[in-house]
């Protein structure tokens, strides 16, 4: 349950991130609300899954899941140049969590 609470808390670090960006500056109310929102509840779910999970895998794990989605949002919606290089070493983190979770 750990690991799934972990994922789930990772996407919403790419929620809380995007939103942050969108707020400009914390001055546009709809993306702050998302912002704050996504934020507790993301570091509420990293907070559970570091009761099971060492504190350097999960944040590991966290910031990993939260940068690629980040990235393949912003490249998705044009606000960010795709690149067959950043593909690659997006696939890298990717592969680093699953890593991760494999010798865990």
């Amino acid at each position: 349950m750990s690991w799934f609470v972990l994922i789930v808390s990772g996407v919403l670090e790419a929620v809380w991130a995007t939103a942050l960006g969108r707020s400009e500056g914390l001055s546009r109310l709809g993306p702050s609300v998302v912002f704050f929102t996504a934020l507790a509840a993301s570091m509420a779910g990293l907070a559970y899954a570091m009761r099971e999970l060492p504190v350097g895998t999960s944040y590991a794990v966290w910031v990993g899941v939260g940068a690629v989605l980040t990235v393949l949002y912003a490249m998705a919606t044009g606000q960010e140049p795709v690149s067959t290089m950043k593909v690659v070493f997006l696939a890298m983190i990717v592969g680093g969590v699953v890593g991760l979770k494999l010798v865990h």
